[in-house]
């Protein structure tokens, strides 16, 4: 689908140079002389590569579509992580490049995922925005730190360190944002 130069955003992939390029970060330009144009980081989505490049209103490039479809975990080997398809129960294997080296300690057994692909080549793996985790480590709380903005150090039962809120021990599920490693509340089960 061809869209115009100035129609880009973030998180679009798009066909520039014969290659899949990720759009990270734009900024839209209004010279006092010619006309305006965007100004887009792009990373390849194969090898990581970033390409500042400016695009006017009048020129167009092709995005890229992708298809999404519903994977569920099943286990890792090394780099390797092994997803089944939802529907006709195939295995594929991606590497952790893919998956993004933050995320990969929240994968949990059984958990459902969508991975993107273009031309059947997988590339790239988006997990729950949030997953529940077990604190096995907790700091103390520090008497008088009752403010509301006070948080505290804890390990999750995957080996990633948080900050949590002062009332939160050892042993208690907690839900956590997989984009940051951040603390959402405390889990309802």
């Amino acid at each position: 689908m061809k869209i115009n130069g100035n129609a880009i955003r973030p998180g679009n992939i798009i066909e520039h140079q014969g290659r899949l390029w990720r759009c990270v970060r734009i900024s839209h330009t209004q010279p006092g002389k010619g006309g305006a144009y965007t100004q887009a980081e792009l990373k390849d989505i194969r090898d990581g590569t970033k390409l500042n490049e400016r695009f006017r209103s009048s020129e167009t490039v092709e995005r890229a579509t992708l298809e999404q479809r519903d994977f569920q975990y099943l286990f890792s080997d090394g780099d390797m992580h092994t997803f089944m398809d939802n529907e006709n129960y195939e295995q594929i294997a991606v590497h952790t490049d893919l998956i993004g080296e933050d995320m990969i300690p929240f994968l949990q057994e059984g958990m459902q995922v969508v991975i993107e692909s273009h031309e059947n080549s997988p590339i790239g793996v988006s997990l729950p925005e949030k997953v529940v985790c077990e604190v096995v480590e907790a700091d103390a709380v520090v008497k008088g730190q009752t403010a509301s903005s006070s948080y505290k150090p804890a390990v999750l039962d995957n080996g990633v360190r948080i900050l949590v809120p002062p009332h939160i021990s050892t042993g208690t599920r907690v839900v956590v944002a997989t984009i940051d490693s951040s603390y959402v509340e405390r889990a309802k089960d």
